[in-house]
């Protein structure tokens, strides 16, 4: 019975990993993919114009 409690725990990780990808993979998209890309290209568009008005500080 050692076997059984050695696997149990990878098994029970397994699981849980997979149902995490599964979840992660259904709520790409849908209604809200355009509201979320937009709040990224808005914040891309902050940080690119920020790093052009101060074109003194070295990144």
């Amino acid at each position: 019975m050692d076997y059984v409690s050695a696997l149990v725990p990878p098994v029970v990780m397994a699981v849980f990993f997979i149902g995490l990808i599964v979840t992660i993979v259904k709520t790409q998209g849908g209604a809200n993919k355009s509201k979320e890309d937009a709040v990224v290209d808005a914040a891309l568009a902050r940080a690119k114009s920020a790093r052009q008005a101060s074109p003194d500080i070295k990144a």
